[in-house]
Parts: structure tokens; C-alpha cells; sequence
């Protein structure tokens, strides 16, 4: 079943739940403000209806109970009908996405499916949603939220420069050489725990920001250059702030 098919029936549900609870707790109003002026009689018959709500409250949440049970969501996602929909999603919401189920880049996030589970992951965060267009309304609301966050352009290229000097000198490059990437990214965040905080996305992140930046200022006064490769799978993947995709693999400071 289509999980868009499940929600539609259980929103006929839901209406009828949400007067089912208006009348009982309009009935409980009535009935405390009777018993407290005296009037029992009045009191009796409302709790006669009362009841009578209640019960058919219960029917509601147990028809309820029956259609979720009805939905089988390991066969939803396996049977290829779920990452249809979530990419006929991305398309409507101008999200863009590469990759294939159950692994996806939603740049700069890594989306990942858990089958088994049911479970949806953005990098290492666990999302439980079954529903496309909610998932894909968390990715973009969080691009948005990242584009919106400050970025000091001139402090990473000079931090990006120091770990440069530093892969220079490891690897016997002379200054000015093209260097990874990929590589650079290992000095300039040594540490395995550290890189769990800031991941390689991050850094792809901020190279995009880095590359679209205006007039940057790198300390000591150089500049600096992106090269591609002819090798992607030694590039990394940014979308510009217009959402063109570039393949940038290196990069030197002279």
C-alpha cells in the first residue's frame, strides 16, 4: 500500500476522533458544572451520554489500530514504490539528489534507508519517517538553515592554506602544487573523533561555500585555485548557490 493512501484514510478517522473528543470533553464540562450547582438528574444523563461517547471513541481508535497493522512498510520500501515517490518529491521540491535506494546525496547530506528497520538516517541522525514528502521538507528546511548560517570565507581558506602548508611538506609537494581534496581534508582534521563532528560532507559544504565566496583574503596575501580531475571518484561533489553541480578534486595556494 501506498503510505499516501494510509494517511487519507486515517485523516477520515481523524475528523471523526477530533469531534468524538470535542463532545466527550464538552459533556465532562457539563457534568462537573452540574454536579457542583446540584443538578443530578442533569449530571445522570449526560454521563449516560458520555458513556455512550466514549465507547464509540474506543471503536475509533481501535479501527485505527486495524488500518496501521494493515500497512506493511518493509514491503512499501522494498518494493521500489516508496524511493519513486521520494524522488518524484525532490523533483517537485527542487531538491537535488543523486544515487540510488537505499544510499542518496541530498547535498550536503547523505541520506540512508534502513529496510529492515524501516528507518530513515540524514548522515548519522536517525529520521523515523515513512512518508516522502515529510523527509524531503526535513532536507530542505535544513539546506536552508545551513545556507543561512554565517561563513567566515576568509578564515577556513586561511585554515585550509595552514593545513596545505602542512600536506606540502608531508607529502614533498613544492608550494603551489595541486594537492586532493580528499587529501587535504585528512590534515586539516587529523583526528578519527573529530571527524565524526565535522564529516567529509561538512567539508564539502564548505568548500562550496569557499567557492562561491566573493574577494576571499587568505593570510600572508595568497591566492588560491580549485582544479577538477579526470577521476570524479577522487572529486568532491558541491552544488553552487544556483544549484550547478561541480566536481572539484584539487586545490593550490600561491
Amino acid at each position: 500500500m501506498d503510505y499516501e493512501i494510509l494517511y487519507n484514510e486515517y485523516l477520515a478517522y481523524e475528523k471523526a476522533i477530533k469531534e468524538k473528543i470535542k463532545l466527550v470533553t464538552k459533556l465532562q464540562k457539563a457534568i462537573a458544572k452540574n454536579m457542583s450547582s446540584g443538578d443530578l438528574s442533569k449530571s445522570i444523563s449526560d454521563t449516560e451520554l458520555l458513556h455512550q461517547a466514549s465507547d464509540e471513541l474506543s471503536d475509533l481508535t481501535s479501527s485505527i489500530k486495524a488500518l496501521l497493522s494493515t500497512f506493511d512498510a518493509r514491503e512499501y520500501m522494498e518494493s521500489g514504490l516508496f524511493a519513486q515517490q521520494l524522488l518524484s518529491q525532490c523533483e517537485q521540491s527542487n531538491v537535488d539528489v543523486i544515487g540510488d535506494f537505499p544510499v542518496y546525496e541530498m547535498f550536503p547530506y547523505k541520506v540512508r534507508f534502513d529496510v529492515e528497520n524501516q528507518e530513515a538516517y540524514l548522515d548519522r541522525k536517525k529520521v523515523s519517517c515513512l512518508r516522502p514528502s515529510t523527509l524531503v521538507s526535513i532536507v530542505k528546511a535544513g539546506q536552508e538553515k545551513l545556507y543561512k548560517a554565517s561563513f567566515r570565507a576568509n578564515q577556513f581558506a586561511t585554515e585550509l592554506a595552514a593545513a596545505y602548508d602542512l600536506a606540502c611538506l608531508k607529502l614533498g609537494k613544492e608550494a603551489g602544487a595541486d594537492i586532493y581534496l580528499t587529501t587535504l581534508y585528512k590534515y586539516l582534521v587529523p583526528m578519527s573523533r573529530s571527524r565524526k563532528e565535522y564529516d567529509q560532507q561538512s567539508y564539502a559544504f564548505d568548500i562550496a561555500r569557499l567557492f562561491d565566496a566573493q574577494e576571499v583574503e587568505v593570510k600572508g596575501g595568497r591566492s588560491f585555485q580549485f582544479g577538477p580531475s579526470r577521476n570524479n571518484s577522487k572529486a568532491l561533489r558541491i552544488l553552487d548557490q544556483t544549484g550547478r553541480e561541480y566536481y572539484l578534486a584539487t586545490i593550490r595556494f600561491y
